[in-house]
């Protein structure tokens, strides 16, 4: 029977699956809440499809340079940060006017959950050793695995029962009981010396994606032929390929 982990441990690792249960949480909770969207603000295909991308290309695009600004920054630092970014634009989109106001809170919140998820990891791997480490890390994967799970299920019955609204508000608990234990944690952050922050990596492979995905789901409405589509996706393709030159 595996043995009892110190208190530190224990919070840290309650700590990390907080914060990443929220950020991956709200990538799955969206999906049936976007007919009510549509709805309420307005939009079409396009509109609902960019709630859901606008998240996901800010998060896949920064979750590596984020691994860096944790280890450059200190891996506490950088996770409260995102969890108070990840606070405002969650109360942001659940206040959200119109249709593009929402699509850029939901970019931004992209932006705060690819801020959680390297540096969860990172605060694990700092605290746990051998085998605590692997039985850590397994736990953290179940209970962040567990949020795809829940997620419709949580976003349906809120929908159903009051608003889409509040099912960006969910979040506002979780995350402000994470701020509580890092605060009740009192650890020294640790950071990497030498460490840099690849800014031009992080800069092509955000605009590479978007540009592409831009491209597709506006491509419908548009057309081909239209400079907004063609150009975008050249430079999207141009900035993929420029990214992958750069990591060879």
């Amino acid at each position: 029977m595996p043995e009892r982990m110190p208190r530190d441990q224990r919070l840290v690792l309650t700590i990390a699956i907080l914060a990443s249960f929220v950020s991956f949480l709200d990538g799955t909770v969206v999906t049936v809440a976007l007919p009510a969207i549509r709805d309420d603000l307005g939009g079409g295909l396009a509109t609902q499809q960019w709630v859901v991308d606008a998240y996901l290309i800010t998060l896949g695009a920064l979750i590596l340079v984020a691994g860096s600004l944790s280890d450059v920054y200190g891996r506490i630092r950088v996770l409260r940060w995102g969890l108070v970014l990840f606070g405002i634009t969650s109360i942001a989109i659940a206040a959200a006017p119109t249709p593009e106001f929402l699509i850029v809170a939901r970019a931004l919140q992209g932006v705060a959950g690819a801020l959680l998820v390297p540096s969860s990891l990172a605060l694990i791997t700092a605290t746990f050793r051998d085998a605590a480490q692997a039985r850590a890390i397994g736990i953290w994967t179940a209970a962040t695995t567990g949020a795809m799970v829940v997620g419709p299920v949580i976003g349906g019955l809120s929908v159903d029962l009051l608003s889409w609204r509040l099912v960006f508000l969910i979040n506002v608990v979780p995350i402000g009981v994470t701020l509580w234990l890092l605060a009740v944690l009192r650890r020294p952050d640790v950071r990497a010396p030498g460490r840099t922050v690849d800014v031009w990596g992080a800069v092509l492979c955000t605009l590479g994606l978007g540009g592409m995905v831009f491209a597709l789901i506006e491509q419908p409405s548009l057309g081909w032929g239209s400079p907004a589509i063609w150009g975008s996706a050249a430079v999207g393709v141009a900035s993929f390929a420029g990214f992958l030159v750069r990591q060879a």
